[in-house]
């Protein structure tokens, strides 16, 4: 705003109107009150998280890997369209995860339709990791263990994560700063096997 600003509208245009800068005390103070209350109450909102699919914990650790080179992949497309806010990644977690949902259910690939650009972007950011990372497997143990419902569980944390995090208001960003804070814009690459631990925080 370069000036000030009263509480009210603070609180009424947060993420709203105004883009808040991501180290404002006030925002990160409201971010925290909506992720201690942020409980989907509306059935939609809980169908949206794909409660069908169970993530066990072990997955977690089991997959480790396969999560952090997806969460770098959502934070390389934050940073390369800046005007990427919460609502994108999660709309590209969950048109994604649909897809591989019908894939696992009835081995057709079927890729959910969106005409938005910048979700097109971010989905692509995402199979290209899961490419490299069938690659990697490929180079380094002679097969692929990586099955596609690893994939979509690995989706659907992601997205419960957005969910959790982000206010839900048009330009909020919590999501996205939560990445870039797991990925510093100096680090160039996915954490290695050394790193991975200290990565993951579970929501």
């Amino acid at each position: 705003m370069h000036g000030k600003i009263c509480p009210q509208c603070c609180g009424e245009q947060r993420e709203v109107t105004l883009d808040c800068p991501s180290d404002c005390p006030y925002l990160l103070q409201a971010r925290q009150q909506v992720r201690e209350q942020n409980e989907p109450s509306d059935p939609r909102d809980r169908e949206a998280l794909f409660p069908e699919v169970e993530i066990a914990e072990h997955f977690l650790y089991e997959r480790e890997e396969l999560i952090l080179g997806l969460s770098f992949a959502l934070a390389k497309s934050a940073r390369g369209d800046r005007a990427l806010v919460d609502r994108d990644l999660i709309a590209a977690l969950s048109s994604l995860a649909k897809s591989y949902q019908t894939l696992v259910n009835s081995s057709l690939i079927y890729e959910s339709p969106t005409a938005n650009l910048a979700h097109q972007s971010v989905a692509r950011e995402i199979e290209t990791m899961v490419r490299e990372f069938r690659a990697a497997e490929q180079k380094n143990i002679g097969y692929t263990r990586l099955r596609d419902s690893d994939v979509l569980k690995a989706l659907v944390f992601l997205l419960r994560m957005g969910f959790g995090r982000t206010s839900g208001r048009p330009k909020s960003r919590a999501f996205v700063d939560f990445l870039f804070a797991q990925f510093p814009e100096k680090h160039s690459a996915i954490a290695g096997p050394d790193e991975a631990g200290s990565r993951i925080v579970i929501p």
